[in-house]
């Protein structure tokens, strides 16, 4: 199938530098719709959906591909190739798509020029006493046994956890409508990929400026993450937003707009 459909590519804006946004797992490129436009003017700004992700359009991802991030990273590339992207490529990930997008830098070391990870997290699970993750493996076992016994109520549940107490009410429901148009298929490899991968031991290889943009209050993504990863990517730098919850740019567009502004024009000057 042809990379442009499968993954559902859109570009909108100018020519010039390229924004690469890349959604969390169980979410869609629309999760970016009230952030993206805003740089259409001055970038060329790309988005697309992984594999199996979005609307279930039944396309449901190999297990054999997909059953660790890197077969996700192979869809960023793919992406990438099928649109000639090459350098000056600024890639703007949310949640899992940070690692995802780790491992391309480190895969293709000349495509990123720099990024901006919004609630990251390399690892979820907890491996004291050096990192706190926020999860314990029994957790993350019965989040998935849920979802194969009851997707629904699985999605119902997860979505106001996600949205946090910023996201109460629209973002919660947005959250929980995406969950539940995906297939459970689909969504229950991308969980497994997502909830069991720790992608610590890349954060020290990768060489180009990442901003990190942490949640002050965020179940999935404590803000001791945020801390780990700016004391081990060797030019991270950290921002703590405000905002309770792991989806700021859903709850918060105006402080994730910002943050990219003033990290772009950091990198232009």
């Amino acid at each position: 199938m042809d990379i442009i459909q499968r993954n559902r590519v859109r570009v909108i804006g100018s020519a010039g530098p390229v924004l690469l946004f890349a959604h969390g797992f169980g979410c869609d490129q629309h999760m970016w719709d009230a952030v993206a436009p805003a740089f259409s003017a001055r970038y060329r700004v790309v988005l697309f959906d992984y594999t199996g992700s979005g609307p279930a359009d039944g396309l449901v991802p190999q297990p054999e591909r997909y059953a660790t991030l890197d077969g996700y990273a192979r869809d960023m590339m793919e992406v990438c190739d099928a649109l000639g992207l090459e350098g000056d490529v600024t890639l703007v990930a949310h949640s899992v798509s940070c690692s995802i997008g780790g491992l391309v830098a480190l895969a293709r070391p000349s495509l990123f020029s720099s990024m901006i990870w919004l609630g990251p997290s390399p690892c979820f699970l907890n491996h004291p006493p050096v990192y706190h993750g926020g999860f314990e493996r029994a957790d993350l076992v019965e989040l998935l046994t849920l979802m194969d016994q009851n997707y629904i109520g699985w999605a119902s549940m997860l979505a106001p956890m996600v949205a946090g107490k910023s996201g109460e009410g629209a973002v919660s429901g947005a959250l929980a409508a995406s969950f539940c148009s995906t297939d459970p298929r689909s969504a229950r490899i991308f969980a497994h990929a997502t909830f069991f991968a720790d992608n610590r031991g890349d954060l020290a290889l990768i060489g180009c400026p990442c901003l990190i943009l942490q949640h002050r209050y965020d179940t999935l993504a404590p803000l001791d993450v945020g801390e780990y990863l700016r004391d081990h990517l060797p030019r991270g730098k950290l921002e703590v937003l405000e905002v309770s919850g792991h989806c700021a740019h859903m709850s918060h567009p105006d402080l994730v707009i910002d943050a990219l502004q003033r990290h772009l024009a950091t990198l232009a000057g």
